[in-house]
């Protein structure tokens, strides 16, 4: 360590892992840059390329190098990263819970296998809701928004300076209650149209007790949940990217020097 920090010099050395601090969660918290897809490895060497990239650009004024002043703007930074990655990572967290507000009304939660995003336990439309997604997310070029929107907190609250408690916390907490919020907005109406046909059949079951309603309605709400779904995914890209330039913006709304 001694000879790199003697090349680069002891300012560079700590503006790097003061940088990479705020960087890191961004692979555990925000979409696609923590997905299990990607080795933990290569998220490292893309986490500290971009530390190497950004440090030049927002750590050129002097840092103090006392160890107790450096370990509390390490601290500082994690939180910021943590609280700008939250508010990213909230999204795609509704797009999870949409797909399990439809496996109970269908009845799809009976079976469920690993994530390949996540790397948890999830049942049929939550991965298909992830996945979905994932390919929005890059096609719309979500990961240049992330990125530019990280580049953009140094502005709002810089390396030296400490952020404002107190709009963290309000700021984690409206993104946090805003996802059942969004779920309800994406499943909302193939939830309505499950709820219709499970009326329906009540209907049904009163004028023709006979049927077996349980076994046909099952089937029925399987076609229906799935057609509905199929008509309303071509609105998701233009939702989700209207919901993730709102989050970008939010998670920078929080974000100013304490007084």
């Amino acid at each position: 360590m001694k000879p790199v920090m003697q090349q680069l010099g002891e300012q560079q050395v700590a503006g790097f892992f003061l940088v990479l601090a705020r960087v890191s969660p961004l692979f555990v918290l925000a979409p696609l840059f923590s997905s299990q897809l990607m080795p933990p490895r290569l998220r490292g060497i893309v986490a500290v390329a971009l530390a190497i990239g950004l440090t030049p650009v927002v750590a050129r004024d002097r840092l103090p190098m006392d160890t107790l002043t450096l370990a509390g703007l390490v601290g500082k930074e994690l939180l910021v990263g943590m609280a700008f990655a939250f508010a990213l990572g909230a999204l795609f967290a509704a797009l999870s819970v949409a797909g399990s507000f439809l496996d109970t009304s269908i009845g799809f939660s009976f079976g469920s296998i690993v994530d390949p995003i996540t790397g948890s336990s999830a049942a049929v439309l939550a991965q298909l809701y992830s996945l979905i997604g994932v390919l929005i997310f890059i096609a719309i070029g979500g990961d240049a928004w992330v990125i530019q929107g990280l580049a953009r907190t140094y502005e709002l609250v810089p390396i030296e300076a400490y952020p404002a408690l107190g709009s963290l916390t309000a700021g984690s907490l409206a993104a946090f209650v805003g996802i059942f919020a969004a779920a309800i907005q994406v499943a909302g109406p193939v939830l309505l149209a499950l709820i219709l046909t499970d009326c329906a059949f009540g209907m049904v079951s009163k004028v023709v007790p006979q049927l077996n309603v349980f076994a046909v309605g099952f089937a029925a709400k399987i076609v229906v949940g799935l057609l509905v779904l199929g008509v309303t995914l071509p609105f998701m890209a233009g939702w989700l990217s209207h919901e993730l330039e709102t989050s970008v913006t939010d998670a920078l709304r929080m974000l100013r020097v304490a007084d």
